[in-house]
């Protein structure tokens, strides 16, 4: 995979991460990458609660990453138009929002 492993993804503001994609499309490889990340046993140790499921279509649909976070606040990714690292860095900046507001409030 392309994309960078040195990001260590933390899953622990976030409740499910759905993947919907079509894998003999050509413009499924950043949603997969993605998958590949989020889904990892140590991306996947840091919430033992978090859901990740993939639903595999073969109907020529787009690729989408839709995430739920704990507060009930929804990220949806159309990955055809994304980079892997664009929709890690996405979700980063989300999970560390949310993660410097759960200290605030501390």
């Amino acid at each position: 995979m392309a994309a960078s492993s040195k990001s260590s993804v933390v899953l622990k503001a976030v409740k499910q991460v759905m993947v919907q994609m079509c894998p003999f499309e050509s413009n499924v490889r950043s949603t997969r990458e993605f998958l590949f990340m989020v889904g990892s046993e140590k991306a996947r140790a840091t919430n033992m609660n978090c859901e990740v499921s993939t639903v595999v279509k073969h109907d020529k649909s787009e690729p989408v990453v839709d995430i739920t976070f704990t507060d009930g606040e929804r990220l949806v990714m159309k990955g055809a138009k994304l980079t892997g690292q664009e929709m890690l860095q996405a979700f980063q900046s989300r999970c560390l929002a949310k993660d410097t507001q759960a200290k605030a409030k501390k």
